[in-house]
């Protein structure tokens, strides 16, 4: 790791909206939830990073959850509980990544090949504008989750009781697909299939979304993570394309910002923050000198191109043992499409 990389800390955030002043910091690694209560839904959160280093400095460095046989190749985790307290038509539930500005000055040679790659072989459901004014990477819920947990209604409890009945608070919770009670014979009803990646094919038909209902007062559990975004060395590795994020990286563009929401309506369940802090001033949250990072910008600039062909041969040297081809050439990921012993 350059001695650059090392000037950055890793600080994770959660809360109901974009604003980040309605955020606070999510216990990494912990079992602990993170509870976010909002009009529209009660939210129990989770977020696991394996070899983390990040804020606050006393966090776990992985978790019991990157043991269990489907998690291995993981390295991390979003995690959620969700109680919608109004329907959302299996249609219009969509997560993924945005941006409030625009990032296109600040993308790296091949952004384009690296989305058609994230679609081809991650989830071909994906929706996306990398070059537009708010850039945006959004998949259907349904058809984006690793593991979809349809559970009770349990409307009329309060709080986390929503969640857990009062149980299990602070327990390592693995997220397993199905379904409990009248949450399984919901599935079974409308033929969704039993493992993972049936079910993400499955939901990548409209058809098939526009017949499923998130109900009112009804728990879902969800969980989404791969191990292509690497965010112990700030890396993205896809099949046969890699890159080091942090070479993109300065005042302005040091966020990743996931958020799950309605497309229709806008409404906000809940938006998680993963933000880069730069310089000496990483422990107390500050993001570094925004004018200084401004000034230099054009030297930046420069030394990045210095460095492109260096960069690009690392990346190629990346995939030197065709893995990462061989994937590509399948046009899918098996872990996510394919049944596979011991993942699925």
């Amino acid at each position: 790791m350059s001695p650059k990389e090392h000037n950055y800390k890793l600080s994770v955030t959660a809360g109901p909206s974009y604003d980040p002043s309605t955020h606070k910091s999510v216990a990494v690694n912990s079992p602990i939830p993170h509870l976010i209560e909002t009009e529209h839904a009660t939210i129990d959160l989770r977020v696991r990073i394996q070899e983390y280093t990040g804020l606050p400095p006393n966090s776990p460095r992985t978790s019991p959850y990157f043991s269990h046989p489907t998690r291995t190749k993981d390295q991390y985790s979003i995690a959620i509980s969700f109680v919608p307290k109004h329907a959302i038509p299996g249609t219009e539930l969509v997560f993924g990544n945005d941006f409030d500005h625009p990032i296109r000055d600040r993308l790296p040679p091949g952004a384009n090949q690296a989305l058609r790659i994230v679609q081809w072989t991650i989830d071909p459901g994906l929706e996306g504008d990398a070059y537009a004014d708010k850039p945006y990477l959004y998949g259907a819920a349904l058809s984006s989750w690793n593991y979809l947990r349809v559970c009770e209604v349990v409307k009329g409890r309060e709080g986390a009781d929503v969640l857990v009945g009062g149980e299990g608070e602070g327990e390592e919770e693995i997220i397993e697909e199905g379904g409990e009670g009248s949450g399984e014979e919901l599935r079974r009803k409308l033929d969704v299939p039993d493992d993972p990646a049936g079910r993400r094919r499955f939901f990548l038909a409209e058809g098939n979304r526009a017949r499923f209902e998130f109900e009112e007062g009804r728990l879902y559990k969800a969980d989404f993570g791969n191990g292509y975004l690497g965010f112990n060395d700030f890396s993205l590795r896809l099949p046969g394309f890699s890159i080091k994020v942090t070479k993109y990286i300065d005042a302005k563009n040091h966020q990743l910002r996931y958020v799950l929401k309605n497309k229709r309506t806008g409404d906000v369940y809940f938006v998680v923050l993963f933000t880069l802090l730069l310089g000496t001033g990483s422990e107390d949250g500050d993001c570094g000198d925004d004018d200084d990072d401004d000034d230099n910008d054009d030297d930046d600039d420069d030394d990045d191109d210095d460095d492109d062909d260096d960069d690009d041969d690392d990346d190629a040297d990346d995939d030197e043992d065709g893995d990462g081809d061989e994937n590509a050439e399948a046009g899918y990921d098996k872990r996510y499409y394919e049944d596979d012993e011991g993942v699925d």
